[in-house]
């Protein structure tokens, strides 16, 4: 049985999944969380194999969730939920040691796909990721600006662009 915690802010997204994956032989959710610490105080209460983890969440970013994460359980695979496209966030998750990284509009069948591939100790990207390098191979290697920001620098740049307020972003990093 493979035992998962959800994490996501939105609870309409965490009822989705878990419907989907109790519909699933051999999953199991043991846990939903809306944000990071709840996510640590689950992983207390419950053995849990994989976490699902949502990029944007409030609070606690999921990127830094998920450096937590990887230095209180190092063993614990954590795959990436995430609205924006895999271009922009998968390659910095993937860095900071996610096992996986999957966009919320993938299908069904590849999130279960992702679940399984994960907890039987792989790595997941979808096709269209793992084909980016190889199609790069001819090119010259130049890199946008943002991708070579810090992950803090650039979560502040997301903030800048959503329209988020000086004082509000000052705020979030208290």
């Amino acid at each position: 049985m493979i035992r998962i915690l959800i994490a996501d802010d939105h609870a309409l997204v965490r009822e989705g999944l878990n419907k989907i994956l109790k519909s699933e032989p051999h999953m199991l959710v043991v846990g939903e969380a809306q944000n990071a610490p709840q996510v640590f105080e689950l992983l207390k209460m419950h053995a849990v194999h994989i976490v699902l983890l949502d990029i944007s969440m409030p609070g606690m970013s999921g990127l830094d969730a998920l450096k937590e994460l990887q230095r209180e359980h190092p063993q614990l695979p954590v795959l990436i939920l995430s609205m924006p496209p895999e271009d922009r966030f998968a390659v910095r998750a993937l860095k900071a040691g996610a096992a996986g990284y999957i966009t919320k509009e993938s299908a069904v069948g590849e999130l279960v796909k992702a679940i399984r591939k994960i907890a039987a100790g792989g790595k997941y990207v979808s096709p269209a990721l793992a084909e980016k390098p190889a199609d790069q191979l001819g090119m010259p290697a130049t890199q946008l600006p943002h991708e070579n920001l810090a992950d803090c620098e650039f979560q502040v740049l997301r903030m800048i662009a959503t329209g988020k307020k000086v004082s509000e972003i000052a705020q979030s990093w208290r």
